[in-house]
């Protein structure tokens, strides 16, 4: 059949013949089994379904005045595929995505806070519930954003998700300036005690880089010393060139120059 090889499914056939023909005394054990459960003959794959993305809201319908949960079918656009790609795995996608992808895109610092993505159990999410964005035993972060602006969508009626986020965003700050207050107050407590603290790390940077311009300056004054004097050897000028003859002492630590 040209490009497909058969050999896999003519197994059985070609241990029987080798048998008919002498060349093994004895067939394998697998003969009866492949002649019960032969395999598959389907020789095309087809290609997976496109999963769509279903939401659950909370909504108010015209006729009734009680909210009504309801599930909404989120269409995706189809595309036409490459066949490299044609027959890969559909890729999974949930609606805390897009949430998690707008809340880092305007807030990219929080990304550089330190994050605990250990479990103990493998289930901590049992123990939360997302009526307040504060959650007992665990740091609060990005994702705490995301999953109570889930909740709002899930569970308020009529909650939209722009009303949601503003929500969410909203007790995140309140809770964020509420640690900021409290860590202020704990280093007043602290040194009101008498306790010391060495310089910040800003302090430390801050230190460092006026050390290092410090240092440039006295390399920037030496290169141009030399440079003058380079140009007064040069056009023969006499009084540029004692004026900086016998001057020029370059420091310990000056880089090299180039």
């Amino acid at each position: 059949m040209g490009k497909y090889n058969l050999t896999a499914l003519r197994v059985r056939q070609t241990a029987l013949q080798q048998k008919a023909a002498g060349k093994t005394r004895k067939l394998p054990q697998w003969v009866d089994v492949i002649r019960d459960i032969p395999p598959a003959q389907v020789l095309v794959r087809n290609q997976p379904q496109e999963h769509q993305l279903v939401r659950q809201r909370v909504k108010t319908p015209s006729s009734a005045s009680k909210p009504q949960v309801v599930f909404e079918v989120q269409e995706k656009r189809v595309k036409p595929k490459k066949t490299s790609r044609m027959f890969q795995p559909v890729e999974i996608k949930f609606e805390e995505d897009q949430l998690r992808r707008k809340f880092f895109r305007d807030h990219p610092w929080e990304l550089a806070r330190p994050r605990i993505l250990l479990e103990s159990s493998g289930k901590d999410f049992e123990r939360y519930n997302w009526q307040r964005l504060q959650q007992p035993g665990k740091k609060l972060d990005g994702e705490s954003v995301v999953q109570r602006q889930l909740w709002l969508l899930n569970n308020v009626p009529d909650m939209t998700e722009s009303a949601a986020y503003d929500i969410a965003r909203q007790e995140f700050y309140r809770l964020r300036l509420q640690e900021d207050i409290e860590r202020r107050v704990a280093a007043e407590e602290a040194e009101a005690t008498g306790a010391v603290f060495g310089p910040t790390r800003l302090e430390v940077g801050m230190e460092l880089e006026s050390r290092e311009y410090e240092r440039w300056k006295q390399w920037a004054k030496l290169e141009a010393q030399l440079q003058d004097q380079r140009a007064a050897a040069f056009t023969g000028a006499p009084e540029i060139a004692a004026a900086s003859e016998g001057a020029l002492e370059e420091p310990e630590d000056a880089p090299p120059r180039a």
